[in-house]
């Protein structure tokens, strides 16, 4: 099965990353996704193609500033949103 996974913007309120680790940040999104997609797959619902608009993602609690741990966190939230039901 092939996913294609586009997200244009991601909201970040409250989080400051600095612009020179945004890259990392971004970087970390895309890999940790890939892994749970890859893992756990995607709701049935969403498994026949669909287009949306938003989807919902649960808060995440920071503990620190840390791009690596802020992606990952990131990446698990709005693959509750996706992932297997």
């Amino acid at each position: 099965m092939n996913i294609n996974l586009h997200i244009e913007r991601l909201v970040l309120d409250g989080v400051n990353v600095e612009s020179d680790l945004r890259r990392m940040l971004q970087a970390t999104v895309e890999a940790e996704l890939t892994r749970l997609l890859t893992e756990g797959g995607i709701s049935p619902s969403l498994a026949q193609g669909v287009a949306l608009p938003r989807i919902s993602a649960d808060g995440i609690q920071l503990t620190d500033n840390k791009p690596v741990q802020i992606g990952q966190q990131i990446a698990q939230s709005v693959y509750g949103g996706i992932g297997h039901e």
